[in-house]
């Protein structure tokens, strides 16, 4: 188990913890130890549940990007008895740093589309560290496109550290894409339900978020710029990362305050990667609840509800 900086004191009893279990197993005496096992195992929980009730934005985002952490392909796996990938823009090529493609989630039809990026470092190459090119929204788009022609909602999964902002990438039309997907997304006939479950980084993350519902897991981000980008340009270094991830209001409680987004997915304590398993079933009761909720909308009154909830956004009052 990978432990972030903060869960140090989660780590020392665990460590604790092995080495009674070893100590125990070597000299064959196990209940002797029994109840100092149970004592250490109670203590971990505890002090996990104090650290955990007061989590600051920087420690989200670290635990957004948890190496263990299950991306969009685990979830599919996990919540949908079918799933076919579907492949490429129809104009360059495939992006893999964002998947998609049909699944049935007991019984409901849907189109699933998500960044993906990878467990080892040969797979996060692969997948671009999750930062799509402009065929990857186009891909998206098309995907969104065959959905509301079949009649199929649209369900998109959000991680990404932000659209990938190589030279060629802007030369192929990045801004132009992200852009095309938050207007046609807009006008989607269909229901469209978004769920951020790692970071949700700038138009990156917008390019796939546009949704009659939006969700976030609880120990995720979203929001304009990463700590790091946002500390850069306001300090000249991203040592003050920390800073800018409170100043940036970027955690889930703050989303939902501003009414970005529609409501918070638990997580076990300690995150989603403590027991992915759990995680996938409490995503799939929410996406069948949704999208049996948005069904009987019409084509219309989703297109209404979607442009009407986006435009309530940023309003500010000011006084004279």
């Amino acid at each position: 188990m990978l432990f972030l900086d903060f869960e140090k004191p989660i780590e020392e009893l665990y460590e604790q913890l092995e080495a009674l279990k070893e100590k125990a197993g070597s000299n064959g005496d196990a209940e002797k130890h029994q109840e100092e096992i149970l004592a250490l195992e109670k203590k971990i929980s505890t002090t996990r549940r104090k650290i955990y009730s007061k989590l600051s934005g920087w420690q989200r985002v670290q635990l957004s990007r948890h190496p263990e952490r299950p991306y969009t392909l685990y979830y599919l796996e996990q919540m949908c008895s079918r799933f076919v990938e579907m492949h490429g823009d129809r104009c360059y090529k495939d992006d893999k740093a964002i998947v998609g493609g049909i699944g049935s989630l007991d019984g409901i039809t849907a189109m699933f589309i998500g960044h993906q990026k990878g467990k080892d470092i040969k797979m996060r190459q692969y997948r671009n560290f999750g930062m799509p090119n402009p065929e990857g929204y186009r891909k998206a788009l098309r995907l969104m496109k065959t959905a509301e022609r079949f009649g199929m909602p649209v369900v998109c999964l959000i991680d990404t550290p932000g659209a990938f902002p190589g030279i060629e990438a802007e030369e192929r039309g990045q801004a132009e894409a992200i852009a095309r997907n938050l207007f046609e997304m807009a006008q989607l006939k269909v229901p469209v339900i978004c769920v951020v479950l790692g970071e949700g980084a700038s138009g990156g993350a917008l390019g796939i978020g546009v949704g009659n519902r939006v969700f976030m897991l609880e120990n995720t981000w979203y929001t304009v710029i990463s700590p790091e980008s946002c500390s850069t340009i306001l300090w000249r270094t991203p040592q003050h990362k920390v800073e800018a991830a409170e100043a940036l209001k970027l955690t889930a409680e703050d989303a939902l305050g501003f009414k970005i987004i529609d409501g918070i997915i638990k997580e076990p304590l300690g995150g989603a990667h403590i027991n992915p398993e759990e995680t996938a079933k409490t995503l799939k009761r929410y996406l069948k609840k949704e999208i049996n909720a948005l069904k009987g909308l019409s084509a219309e009154e989703l297109v209404e509800q979607r442009i009407e909830k986006y435009s309530k956004m940023g309003i500010v009052a000011y006084k004279d």
